[in-house]
């Protein structure tokens, strides 16, 4: 792979290459990416997902928005510090073709930005209770009409390949969907597979899938036009992550260790002493003892402490892809960057303890459970009355329920694998609130 074919400007529908010296810095084809991400409603949606405690109230607690946001902020910092480097080891990027450091910036945070916009409600457990709706319930019996990658993609249903379809998809007089640059996406595609063979490898890019066989075409036409390396046989389709995807995950993985432990502790969850005791851990080697001794509440300790340990997780990330930076390039490099990290004992750590106190603390699972009836429930009305309105025999009660569908996903799905997809990328764009009203109204349930 090679920097230049990485960085494209391209765009869905383009018929002409865009070059990054004759670009307008004032309106930067990356930078645009980002504003379109944050100008879309699935984007806007987030703003009442769960990122960690389903449907909670409380202020302080992260949603999947502010989780985005704070992830792209991450990633601009990330990417700004690769591109700075990358552009001193290849000058030809500069003089040549006009790169800038604050390109790589604006790609990894356009990236990171989108990188939750394809989750469904209720955080991981929305995934997995629409995977099963179809691996065990109701949904069992479209089994054997479909190819095993078809049906692959809705029993491991996966909010990655979801998110690029949000990104790229079309619908009438929308071609191209937000139609962002190519190597935005490239940044996007953690995982550059399909969904089967399940997890091949233990490469990292191999561990979940990155796009839906609806969406197979054009993912093969980003991947290719930028030179991802092919790395599976026969008919499989999959190739080794863009460069900068690793940023984004890196991004990512940064907010969710440091950010939701945070969360925790500020619900109670976890304790002040025991937070203390694993964040230092992090930053004993940057705290400023005199300024951290003038903090007089929790929430202040904790916020510096938290800002100290992104910090070092930051600069530590940018270390180990420079060090790696060619063999990542080459398709070489099958792991996390903070798998290489000089602080993954330390991240394990709190992880570990976030699971025990936070992701599995009784309101958590509570929430979750209640998350499984209700998207299985919408699911198979709306699957449902969908099929039947295709095959003709809708009934009264089937064309009440297709009025509740927005008027832009009255499509026309020729086969029964998109409708099923269709349907599932509908549920998967509801907020956490317009899904607990929707199946209350359906219900019975709610209040006038």
């Amino acid at each position: 792979m090679n920097w230049e074919q990485l960085l494209s400007l391209k765009k869905q529908g383009d018929t002409n290459k865009r070059l990054r010296i004759e670009q307008d810095d004032t309106r930067l084809g990356f930078e645009v990416d980002y504003d379109r991400i944050i100008f879309s409603s699935a984007f806007r949606s987030l703003q009442d997902k769960t990122q960690v405690i389903p449907l909670s109230k409380t202020d302080f607690v992260h949603t999947r928005l502010t989780h985005s946001l704070e992830v792209s902020v991450v990633g601009r910092s990330l990417g700004r510090l690769v591109g700075k480097k990358i552009i001193e080891k290849y000058p030809y990027l500069r003089e040549v073709h006009g790169y800038h450091m604050n390109d790589f910036g604006a790609i990894v945070a356009a990236a990171s930005l989108a990188h939750d916009i394809g989750n469904p409600p209720f955080g991981h457990s929305g995934e997995k209770a629409i995977g099963e709706y179809f691996s065990s319930g109701k949904g069992l019996k479209y089994k054997d009409k479909l190819t095993a990658k078809q049906w692959q993609d809705l029993i491991d249903f996966e909010g990655n390949a979801n998110g690029f379809s949000v990104l790229t998809g079309s619908r009438p007089g929308i071609e191209g969907g937000l139609r962002i640059s190519y190597a935005t996406l490239g940044a996007f595609m953690k995982y550059p597979k399909e969904s089967l063979p399940k997890k091949p490898t233990s490469n990292i890019a191999d561990k979940k899938y990155g796009f839906f066989q609806a969406d197979k075409i054009f993912f093969q036409e980003v991947a290719e036009d930028m030179g991802l390396i092919p790395n599976k046989e026969d008919d499989d389709i999959g190739f080794e992550r863009h460069p900068l995807a690793y940023l984004v995950e890196a991004a990512d993985d940064i907010c969710y260790t440091i950010i939701d432990f945070e969360d925790g502790i500020n619900l109670g969850l976890v304790s002040e002493d025991y937070a203390l005791e694993y964040l230092i851990k992090l930053v004993k080697d940057n705290i400023g003892v005199d300024k951290y001794n003038l903090l007089e509440t929790k929430e202040d300790r904790i916020s510096y402490l938290r800002a100290l340990a992104i910090g070092a997780l930051i600069n530590d990330a940018v270390e180990v892809f420079i060090e790696n930076e060619e063999a990542i390039l080459a398709g070489n490099f099958p792991f996390a960057l903070t798998d290489k990290s000089k602080y993954k004992a330390q991240m394990n750590d709190i992880i570990k303890l976030s699971i025990d106190k936070i992701y599995q603390s009784r309101e958590v699972i509570e929430k979750e459970i209640v998350g499984y009836q209700i998207i299985q429930t919408l699911l198979d009305k709306f699957i449902t009355a969908f099929n039947n309105k295709y095959e003709g025999t809708a009934s009264n009660y089937d064309k009440l329920i297709l009025k509740m569908l927005p008027e832009k996903h009255h499509l026309e799905k020729g086969n029964l694998y998109e409708r099923l997809l269709h349907i599932c990328h509908y549920v998967s764009l509801l907020t956490d609130g317009n899904a607990l009203e929707l199946y209350e109204m359906i219900n019975g349930r709610k209040k006038s």
